[in-house]
């Protein structure tokens, strides 16, 4: 009987009353729940319902494919389209520069970056389904793309007269073997995200824990300013990958610093001072203007008609873009042959681009109140980077700075990305050559400003410091990790400390003793929490974890520990015990000069437990602190017989309770070791009993077969609270001989 009662007066507490016997999971499964009658289905019906195709099946797969056939028919025109038109055009410009540097980083020409700023962006707002992210080119990316060209195509391989590195590098042949690398990379790229969208791996985004992204994004951050610095500085040194490739880099930088051109430095630094000044400005008044100061375009469009009015190449030795052909390129089947030694790296960049962009993506779609589809993302980007390396593009994911300004121009749908690719095109097509004499060094100006954002994550340290230390661990394996041994082995390393971590929770749980509130039915930890009080003869314990192979040792040994039982020492004493009686007995018997009286052994069962006890006849020796039925009687008497020693206990307690309300699942070992405990314990009379059960958990442990003598249903209990009033009236109940 239950019912709910609340006083007239609205400051007073919602009360409720509950009347009901003690339940345990015997009677709910036999009396209580009645599980819903429900017929198979059979393997070839399941087959047959999944194929079977009809008008709203195949709607659903086409628009759950294309989802801009959802959102384009019911496309408001006053309300969207001038805040697309405006986003579109703010996006597509600071998409030109990203696009034109994001290409060195990848180790490709330039022209390469603004061809994967127009497919891939052209082909996700028909397939994507996010409205705010910007695809396109992205410095951490890019980054690992450029590291592969170089191994599979190093400068060395295309050394003129000679494979010295003193010699001359055909670095035209170079280019074209790496953008063949790349273009095959992304490929391969593609080819991965898609099948892991079509086998539903949306969830795998989620073993990259946001610690453990965010230290790899950071340590890409450095990466990517140590490659820059010799372009800002005018130097030229070898392209290093691998483990201490960053060490490497500045040792090469450091020792050609003598040759610095002075003219490019200026350059840089000025850029990047503008840069900053322009990002600064946007940030303290993005409420006041109405579309951000593009900077980048500023620079790029500054820089280049000085470079071209003083012909900085000739006079001053900067180096420069260079050729830039106008117009597309026809597309070219990738080169296959590459494919087994990309494959690992490709699998890396896949995820790694992915979880990006669904972490974007979702960002975006919490903010505005639309939902994204992790599988569909997955199959959106795959098709995305396999469809466009026909057209010579590298690999993209989406841009957290461009999606930013797509988002806060007023950006409300995919309108806004295929406008930014159409931009794109007109510079590709129309005016490409214009940027011949842009300055490299203003390329990396514009790479390193737009680092100050990763660079911020560095505050993530102190905070997780006072939050949480294991995700500090993490954060930090990944940083140095990826900035030690490079971004691929980084990225292998921190998942795999990030999957220890996991393992390190299991095995160090919070275990505690659980006590009473008064008058409650609630229990808490006794070491936390004044209030809670231990019931007289009952140890209530918890341990916040799941039972199984790995840790059912150590949560038995905690158990032993927290409880102060351990039925192997008690018996040991026992025995011990018994042996002084009988010796004792021995010499009282030789003293009396009385017969020897025969021993008989009898077996007693107990009808609760279900476990036996051999009881040998004869007096014992006078103990001082004896345990009667859980409690203690000090300076007994001598006992008639050895028959009433050995049914006295040896400990106060008489039940244990396990709250299994944080276990989640439980396997074959761990529902073994529990059911050794309640025999163990049971030998020196201590009854254990279950407590919280989920039905999951209930279910997993009738297919484990787990309820067999002398383990019952009757010794689980849906609450705490049902267990303990039990273990309390079956303690007040005589005892059988």
């Amino acid at each position: 009987m239950e019912h709910v009662t609340a006083s007239e007066e609205p400051s007073a507490a919602l009360m409720y009353h509950v009347e009901r016997p003690i339940f345990n999971e015997g009677y709910i499964d036999s009396e209580l729940l009645h599980r819903k009658k429900r017929t198979p289905k059979s393997f070839q019906r399941r087959i047959a319902e999944h194929l079977r195709c009809s008008s709203e099946k195949a709607k659903s797969v086409v628009f759950g494919f294309l989802p801009i056939l959802t959102w384009l028919p019911s496309y408001p025109l006053k309300e969207y389209l001038f805040g697309d038109i405006v986003s579109g055009i703010s996006t597509g410009v600071m998409q030109l520069p990203q696009g034109l540097a994001y290409a060195m980083l990848a180790a490709v020409p330039p022209v390469f970056g603004l061809y994967s700023s127009f497919y891939p962006v052209l082909l996700y707002t028909f397939l994507g389904t996010s409205k705010h992210i910007s695809i396109g080119t992205f410095a951490v990316i890019s980054l690992m793309i450029g590291g592969i060209a170089v191994r599979e195509a190093p400068d060395s391989m295309f050394a003129v007269n000679g494979t010295n590195a003193s010699q001359v590098v055909d670095f035209e042949a170079r280019d074209a073997r790496r953008v063949e690398v790349v273009v095959a990379l992304t490929t391969l790229v593609g080819i991965i995200q898609f099948v892991l969208g079509l086998l539903r791996f949306g969830f795998l985004a989620i073993y990259l824990t946001e610690p453990l992204v965010r230290g790899f994004t950071t340590a890409a951050a450095v990466h990517v300013s140590v490659s820059q610095i010799k372009y800002l500085l005018g130097v030229h040194t070898a392209r290093f990958n691998g483990p201490l490739s960053v060490v490497h880099s500045l040792d090469a930088v450091f020792r050609n610093i003598a040759s610095t051109n002075v003219v490019t430095l200026i350059i840089g630094l000025v850029c990047m001072v503008f840069l900053y000044f322009i990002k600064d400005l946007n940030e303290r008044f993005k409420k006041k203007l109405p579309i951000p100061i593009p900077g980048e375009i500023i620079v790029v469009i500054v820089s280049t008609g000085i470079s071209y009015g003083m012909v900085m190449s000739e006079n001053y030795g900067v180096e420069v873009v260079g050729k830039i052909p106008t117009g597309l390129l026809p597309p070219k089947i990738p080169d296959f042959s590459v494919f087994p030694n990309l494959f690992p790296d490709a699998f890396a960049i896949a995820v790694v681009g992915f979880s990006i962009a669904i972490s974007l993506a979702k960002t975006f779609a919490l903010k505005h109140g639309y939902s994204v589809d992790g599988n569909q993302e997955l199959i959106a980007l795959g098709l995305c980077n396999f469809m466009s390396s026909f057209f010579h593009t590298f690999v993209v994911t989406a841009s957290m700075s461009r999606s930013l300004v797509q988002e806060s121009t007023g950006g409300h749908t995919e309108i806004a990305g295929l406008l930014a690719s159409i931009l794109v095109l007109l510079v590709v097509v129309a005016i490409g050559f214009v940027f011949q004499p842009l300055p490299t060094t203003v390329l990396a100006a514009i790479i390193m400003v737009n680092l100050l954002g990763m660079y911020k994550q560095l505050k993530d340290i102190p905070a997780l410091w006072r939050t949480s230390k294991i995700e500090l661990a993490i954060w930090l394996v990944s940083f140095f990790a990826s900035v030690l041994l490079g971004l691929d082995y980084g990225l292998v390393v921190a998942m795999g400390f990030a999957i220890l971590t996991v393992i390190y929770r299991t095995q160090c749980p919070k275990n505690a003793l659980l006590g009473q509130i008064p008058d409650t039915g609630l229990y808490f930890d006794v070491d936390e929490y004044e209030e809670a009080e231990e019931c007289s003869g009952i140890k209530i314990f918890q341990s916040n974890t799941s039972i199984y192979f790995a840790n059912s040792d150590l949560y038995v040994s905690t158990l032993k520990a927290k409880t102060g039982i351990d039925p192997a020492q008690l018996l040991t004493g026992r025995k011990s015990q018994l042996k002084y009686a009988k010796r004792d007995n021995g010499e009282r018997k030789a003293v009396n000069h009385c017969s020897s009286v025969k021993k008989n052994a009898v077996v007693l069962l107990d009808v609760e437990l279900g476990v036996t006890r051999e009881v040998v006849a004869g007096p014992k020796k006078q103990m001082d602190h004896v345990y009667t039925n859980g409690q203690m009687n000090e300076n007994n008497t001598e006992s008639e017989s050895e028959d009433d020693f050995f049914l006295q206990r040896l400990t106060p307690i008489h039940t244990i309770i396990l709250d299994f309300t944080p276990v989640n699942f439980i396997d074959s070992v761990g529902a073994k070791t529990i059911k050794s405990v309640i025999k163990e314990f049971a030998t020196v009379d201590v009854k254990v009993v279950l407590a919280g059960c989920s039905r999951t958990l209930l279910s997993d442990l009738r297919t484990l077969k787990f309820f067999c003598e002398p383990v019952t249903p009757d010794l689980i209990f849906p609450t705490i609270h049902d267990a303990v009033l039990h273990c309390k009236r079956s303690e007040g109940r005589p005892r059988l001989p």
